[in-house]
């Protein structure tokens, strides 16, 4: 018979290997592609199908919503990681309705665009340089902002050399990706399941090719001199108060904040729609027009 010392050692390493196992399958949902059909744009917006090419790999599709005048501002919309730019069309109306071209895209591995894996903003930030690139095309007299959500905006801080803007909404974007997948971890399984965070983050190196210091939206921040309106939600556990905070303050000047009481991590424009498109179409007044 096997000894208690053996037992127990043996014990240790199946439930090791178990959880080797099950974070390598968890890992392997998360990095998956999303792939959603985006249905027909409602009859309020007359857009345009468009393709664009991405040095990510990818050739990504999207939507060109002209504005009535030809100089108008163009504002760019970003969407979060597993979504895709229909989840852009409430806030593509409110702009449209106030004067606004606006762009509307699949990331890459998202939607109606082919990849391989998320990458939680590095494939993703060479795609916001494309379609950036792509409105100055469109229009080179045009202003352009951008509305990133969660991974949309990290993808735009992320972006290297920055992204040639002239204003940026940043809403709900995580400092660092492995802060980001800890919280993620905890909320699941509490606090025990932090030991599941290194065997998570290690993934990105062995399936990406990528490390983890490469996912830190809040090193590039202090670089970008362009003004920018930080939304939080004040109640939000997947990027604590306390992170947006820390990248509000890491932010180079002009910048703005504004933390959305009682709001976690969810779609704000939804959840506070007037305050929101108040705020939004304020800022962009000011930086665009």
């Amino acid at each position: 018979m096997l000894s208690r010392r053996k037992l127990v050692t043996t014990g240790v390493a199946g439930v090791f290997i178990l959880g080797l196992a099950v974070s390598w399958f968890l890992g392997g949902l998360l990095y998956a592609p999303s792939k959603r059909k985006s249905e027909p744009l409602s009859s309020d917006l007359k857009a345009e199908s468009i393709q664009i090419q991405s040095a990510s790999g990818s050739v990504l599709s999207g939507w060109y919503v002209p504005a009535v005048q030809d100089d108008a501002p163009i504002v760019i919309l970003m969407h979060g990681v597993r979504g895709c730019r229909k989840d852009m069309v409430g806030r593509a109306i409110f702009l449209h309705a106030a004067g606004y071209a606006t762009l509307l895209f699949d990331f890459q591995a998202h939607g109606d665009s082919p990849g391989e894996h998320i990458t939680f903003g590095y494939l993703e930030s060479r795609d916001a340089q494309a379609v950036v690139g792509f409105a100055r095309a469109k229009n080179p007299k045009a202003k352009v902002g951008i509305l990133g959500v969660s991974m949309g905006g990290a993808a735009a801080l992320l972006a290297n050399p920055p992204l040639q803007v002239d204003a940026m909404v940043l809403e709900s974007v995580y400092p660092d990706i492995a802060q980001a997948v800890e919280n993620r971890v905890v909320m699941r399984l509490g606090r025990a399941g932090k030991i599941f965070t290194p065997l998570l983050t290690s993934q990105i190196r062995l399936r990406l090719g990528i490390s983890t210091d490469q996912l830190r939206p809040i090193d590039g921040v202090a670089e970008l001199t362009v003004p920018k309106y930080f939304f939080a939600g004040a109640e939000d556990r997947h990027t604590t108060l306390a992170e947006a905070n820390e990248l509000y303050a890491a932010a180079a000047e002009p910048k703005e904040f504004w933390a959305v009481e009682g709001m976690r991590h969810v779609n704000l424009h939804r959840a506070s729609k007037q305050e929101y498109e108040r705020r939004v179409l304020d800022f962009f007044s000011k930086t665009l027009k």
